[in-house]
């Protein structure tokens, strides 16, 4: 289909293209804003995907990059206060650190002397919520990085549907101003639903990966002070 399309402008365009008058006003009309306004309603889809996708990036970046901030001394100062059974000194020293790490450790704090299954699990019910809450807005990166390419797809159909549809009504008579609105909206908006595409998708996968390494740093928090339990107390 696009073949034969490019074949007729081919035809159309025969003796213009090497006009040097042509060709300097079309890269002179040629801009991004151009481009953006023939690709018609579908790119007001796009637009708004890409902002939600951009905030969604930036916002998770400096949420997940917080929570990966971690005090070198707060395990150390937990374990001394543990150890000599300092518990409420402890809980103190976790309400004043802002991180899933202090907020886990915290509530390990609160079931001590109760059996350690008990306690791991309390734990671990706070790591979940933790994690849920660093990966609030990636279902939605995910899913647009899906629709995004699919919405510019849709406006190639459009695109190719107005095209055809010009085509018949000129019958033999057409040129390539009646086609150029129909292949604008085709081709700007398969470019537009790719990039948004491409851009949640890498701002997703990077964003799963860094999750990802700060559930091991809150596995390894956690193992440490379950360890810790198993010491006597001074």
């Amino acid at each position: 289909m696009l073949a034969s399309i490019c074949n007729i402008l081919a035809d159309i365009t025969v003796g213009q293209a090497t006009d040097p008058a042509v060709v300097e006003a079309v890269a002179d009309e040629l801009t991004l804003w151009n481009m953006a306004v023939k690709g018609g309603w579908i790119m007001i889809f796009l637009l708004l995907f890409s902002i939600v996708a951009v905030y969604i990036i930036i916002e998770r970046a400096m949420a997940i990059t917080k929570a990966a901030k971690e005090d070198v001394n707060f395990m150390n100062e937990v374990k001394n206060f543990v150890s000599q059974g300092k518990i409420e000194e402890a809980h103190i020293r976790c309400q004043s650190t802002d991180s899933p790490v202090a907020r886990m450790i915290d509530k390990g704090i609160s079931r001590i002397g109760k059996p350690l299954a008990d306690v791991r699990e309390a734990i671990e019910n706070v790591g979940k919520f933790e994690v849920a809450n660093l990966e609030k807005g990636l279902p939605m990166l995910a899913t647009i990085s899906s629709v995004g390419p699919m919405v510019g797809f849709l406006g190639t159909v459009l695109g190719m549907i107005t095209a055809f549809y010009d085509m018949a009504n000129a019958g033999g008579n057409f040129s390539i101003a009646m086609l150029s609105n129909g292949i604008y909206t085709a081709m700007v908006t398969t470019v537009a639903g790719l990039i948004v595409g491409v851009i949640a998708m890498l701002g997703y996968n990077i964003l799963v990966a860094e999750v990802g390494k700060v559930v091991n740093k809150l596995e390894l928090r956690t193992t440490e002070f379950m360890d810790l339990l198993n010491e006597p107390v001074e």
